[in-house]
């Protein structure tokens, strides 16, 4: 996969040694430009938008979000708290099976719990009413699979064949919808408007049968809605006309967009040997603070790389031959102590981060790029290390 990000905007002027190394930067300025589009898509169209946290969790930022946005979306019962905890308006939870234990808890937390088949609506319908006895409010939501692929990558495409992820839109009844509020789908992954359009083409003849019997649409995540070449009017556009259709109350749910080009994840080359070409060892491991480079896997772009010049192997300090973070020109050069950042680590990255082999975990700095305010938000020791294992 190729990045579809990747300009770093403030960062050029950024010294990388002002931070500890490894650590994360995030700015707070591009956050609050990123928020400040989204909220414009959603006054402009007239529908709610709510932030995932699955990509970008960063709660000490949660008052900032709640001035933009209509509150967040969980894909579980920690993310549910966090969600209720920290950050203000509706909490929409969804995850493709529950545990009775956490649905207890979520029922009470969430504003929408979006549930993956009409089977499990059904078997949690005796908690459902017991919560609603109790005197909580909220909304149920199916999901459902479009069965429409629009994914660059099968295995990451909610419609690849034999998905997990929603229940088969072309086999959506009325029964299924009996207790249902809202229907939900998510189909998207760093994407524009077209496969938007796509995927309402497929869903449409199925949802229109049921619009009296609900309440709302959400449109799910992938939404590439604040990288520069999105054509937001046309958005709003469609959202409108959508809304106007149905007559419902609909739901985007970005993440990667919230900080979009917002965060870099800043290293240090720590040796370099040559084993047929340049191999530098980084204090960043892509196992650990990049896990995406080799899942996805993708190349992250690099913080002033040069055009041309001889190429660097960069790898982490784990024990895994496959942490790999790729081949790259070095900005004066691959030498011991050198600095090195790559670009648009806000979301996902620090996210998934993981301390395989004891690799400590990259400190957290808050960034204001019209201030040159910089804060430290955590540090990480090798007790929170220790505190994951017994």
């Amino acid at each position: 996969m190729e990045t579809k990000a990747g300009d770093p905007a403030a960062f050029a002027h950024f010294d990388l040694y002002r931070v500890p190394s490894p650590a994360f930067v995030v700015d707070e300025a591009a956050i609050r430009r990123n928020l400040s589009i989204l909220a414009d898509v959603r006054d402009r169209a007239g529908i709610k938008v709510l932030g995932a946290l699955k990509a970008f969790s960063m709660w000490s930022l949660g008052s900032i979000v709640g001035e933009y946005l209509d509150g967040v979306c969980a894909s579980g019962l920690y993310e549910a708290r966090l969600g209720r905890e920290e950050y203000q308006g509706e909490v929409a939870t969804y995850c493709a099976a529950y545990k009775p234990a956490d649905l207890a808890e979520i029922l009470t937390i969430s504003d929408h719990v979006i549930f993956n088949s009409p089977g499990q609506i059904a078997r949690f319908k005796p908690q459902i009413d017991a919560a609603r006895a109790a005197g909580h409010s909220f909304d149920i939501g199916l999901r459902i699979n479009p069965q429409n692929p629009e994914g660059e990558v099968a295995k990451y495409d909610p419609s690849q064949p034999h998905s997990r992820l929603g229940f088969p839109v072309s086999q959506l009844t009325p029964d299924h919808l009996a207790s249902v509020d809202g229907i939900h789908f998510h189909n998207l992954c760093e994407q524009d408007l077209a496969p938007l359009e796509r995927t309402w083409a497929a869903v449409e003849p199925h949802i229109l049968p049921h619009l009296s019997s609900l309440k709302w649409l959400n449109f799910g995540g992938g939404h590439h809605i604040t990288r520069a070449d999105y054509q937001r009017d046309d958005l709003v556009a469609f959202l409108q006309g959508v809304k106007a259709q149905t007559g419902l109350t609909l739901y985007l749910e970005p993440g990667e967009a919230m900080a979009l080009d917002a965060g870099i994840l800043v290293g240090e080359i720590l040796d370099v040997i040559d084993n047929g070409m340049a191999v530098a060892i980084t204090d960043i491991s892509a196992t650990c603070h990049m896990p995406d480079v080799i899942e996805a896997p993708y190349r992250p772009a690099m913080l002033h790389e040069p055009s041309d010049g001889p190429l660097t192997r960069l790898g982490g300090p784990s024990c895994l031959a496959g942490d790999i973070i790729g081949d790259y020109r070095v900005p004066g050069g691959a030498e011991p102590g050198a600095r090195i950042a790559f670009l648009d680590q806000a979301h996902y990255s620090m996210v998934k981060t993981n301390t395989f082999n004891g690799v400590p975990l990259p400190a957290i700095w808050l960034w204001n790029s019209t201030t040159d305010k910089l804060t430290e938000i955590r540090a990480f020791s090798y007790q929170d290390f220790k505190a994951r294992l017994s």
